[in-house]
């Protein structure tokens, strides 16, 4: 629920920038403008960063958890009785879809990920304030946002939390080494 809008807020912000930074390069092309160049310079960074640090691993995650978690029993992420409110197509837009866009982005522009010590810092800032949010919700609301929650005692969803941060940060070294892999950069 939450993670799924997270991620549609961050694809969204992240293919907006994308498009904005595309247009911002052509518009500027052959402008010999200082200015301008150092703008453009700074936008293609925000997306780098971005596609880095937020968009390839939080994206890949959602992708690779719904779906395990899905298989295994889709009452602890999406139960069924949601099949009557959400179109399985909508569905398939928020777990799906994220994954080969994002490939493609990564495939079709060439991103300089920030030093791997401060991408690293950076997921696991995301990753940890995102489970803080988790267990806020459930403090104030006394229910926990996934029902998989509800199922595990607390040391287990420690170790599940310390889970979930580790793989976000394996996502993240994934699309670097993907993207040196696909534009042959060496680091």
């Amino acid at each position: 629920k939450v993670c799924s809008f997270s991620v549609q807020v961050i694809q969204a912000v992240f293919f907006g920038i994308c498009v904005l930074t595309d247009l911002s390069s052509l518009l500027t092309k052959g402008n010999d403008s200082q200015e301008q160049e150092r703008q453009l310079k700074k936008l293609i960074a925000l997306r780098d960063w971005m596609m880095a640090v937020l968009a390839f691993p939080v994206g890949v995650f959602v992708v690779t958890m719904f779906w395990s978690i899905y298989i295994y029993d889709r009452e602890l992420v999406y139960p069924k009785l949601l099949d009557n409110f959400i179109p399985a197509w909508l569905n398939h837009g928020m777990h799906t879809t994220v994954l080969p866009f994002v490939l493609i982005e990564m495939r079709t522009t060439h991103h300089q990920y920030p030093s791997r010590s401060c991408g690293l810092a950076a997921v696991c800032t995301f990753a940890v304030g995102y489970i803080l949010w988790v267990c806020w919700i459930h403090h104030v609301t006394g229910v926990w946002v996934y029902p998989l929650l509800e199922h595990l005692s607390p040391g287990v969803k420690i170790i599940f939390f310390a889970a979930v941060t580790v793989i976000i940060n394996i996502f993240y070294l994934v699309g670097e080494v993907l993207n040196n892999y696909i534009w042959d950069t060496q680091k």
